[in-house]
């Protein structure tokens, strides 16, 4: 018998931030096995846990959408290590897991206080950027987004940005703008396909709370995602590409912020991030990205399947 659990990552909240659906005991289900049961839950991902099949890991785990298998997902790790820690009564302790896309991650469960709040820090791939997206395509991406030139800040590009699934950072000057806009998923995902990159994390520094640095909307209709909720993915890139472009200081070496998410949909959901600006020296001018996020469990059930 297995158990599906239902998830909702960034958030203690049951019912806001980003819901995963997390299958713990998935070894023996079949691709489309997975992709059925995503596409039954219509979550923006669903993540099934199978044991490693080698030594360099202690667990893989798989990421679908509704309609495709992603390389990797930062709310659905948190989704699934959060079951996995609550499920067994894991400790608090550090794991690598190995994704569907080949990827191995360092995982952290942290147990606080008495133990009964239980967060996930997931340790992302080292930040990749990629191309600037030019003047025009600039201009098709503002209206597919619903939004004019005036929205569009100017401390740096739009571009493809990834510390293991790109997305497209797209900076606006105020939470209006980004609350205001109302995409044309056909659009994104003919621009989508032109650029190479399925996510467009759209986002402003003009939070008006001080504990915010960033307020965000992600959308990927490319990969039947209309709207994510709160998105680990977007997050990561994010820090990497305020530390490269010089956008927001990193004093000490290391970038700390809390971003919100998931306002719009009437999800919200905080993700904190922290970027390591001193990896660079170790390792080759590579900056290295870790997020953080509570969970809550929506409810669990027997899955027939």
């Amino acid at each position: 018998m297995r158990i599906l659990h239902q998830v909702d990552s960034f958030t203690r909240t049951p019912f806001t931030g980003n819901p995963a659906g997390v299958v713990l005991d998935a070894d023996g289900m079949t691709d489309a096995d997975m992709l059925a049961v995503a596409r039954e839950l219509n979550n923006s991902e669903t993540a099934f846990v199978l044991p490693p099949d080698g030594a360099d890991h202690d667990v893989r785990v798989r990421f679908f959408t509704p309609t495709t298998e992603v390389p990797t997902c930062g709310h659905a790790t948190v989704g699934a290590h959060f079951a996995r820690a609550v499920e067994y009564g894991l400790p608090s302790g550090s794991l690598v897991q190995k994704t569907g896309g080949g990827l191995r991650q360092r995982v952290e469960i942290i147990r606080d206080g008495d133990g009964d709040r239980v967060r996930i820090g997931m340790h992302q791939g080292a930040a990749d950027f990629g191309p600037e997206l030019d003047g025009t395509q600039v201009d098709r991406l503002l209206r597919a987004l619903g939004a004019t030139s005036g929205d569009l800040a100017d401390d740096g590009p739009v571009q493809i940005v990834s510390t293991g699934h790109s997305k497209v950072i797209v900076e606006l000057c105020d939470r209006a703008a980004v609350d205001g806009l109302r995409p044309d998923p056909a659009a994104l995902t003919a621009l989508s396909h032109e650029v190479g990159s399925n996510g467009w994390f759209v986002f402003t520094r003009a939070t008006g709370e001080a504990q915010l640095l960033t307020w965000a909307r992600m959308f990927a209709p490319a990969i039947g995602i209309a709207e994510d909720p709160v998105t680990g993915n977007g997050h990561g890139p994010l820090g990497a590409y305020l530390v490269h472009h010089g956008i927001v200081p990193a004093p000490g070496g290391r970038l700390d912020f809390t971003g919100r998410q998931g306002v719009a949909m009437g999800r919200p959901g905080e993700v904190g991030v922290w970027v390591d600006v001193r990896s660079c020296s170790r390792r080759g001018g590579e900056l290295l990205v870790s997020i953080t996020g509570d969970a809550t469990t929506a409810f669990r059930a027997r899955l027939n399947a």
